[in-house]
């Protein structure tokens, strides 16, 4: 898998959904239900995930078995 990494470890949302293999509603179904990583909301109204956050964010949701 490739993965888009910004100079300033910022993803954008549509990085994010291609990295994650899931739809842009899935993302905002997960985030209005507190279960996407964390982002940070632009004044224009973007949504931003730093890679450290979506890497700690992944990491929590490895199975252990």
């Amino acid at each position: 898998m490739t993965t888009v990494v910004r100079s300033n470890g910022m993803l954008t949302l549509a990085e994010v959904c291609k990295e994650l293999r899931i739809s842009r509603s899935t993302f905002y179904d997960w985030r209005a239900k507190k279960r996407a990583p964390r982002c940070i909301k632009l004044p224009n109204g973007d949504l931003r995930v730093r890679r450290s956050a979506l890497d700690h964010w992944l990491d929590d949701r490895e199975d252990g078995v």
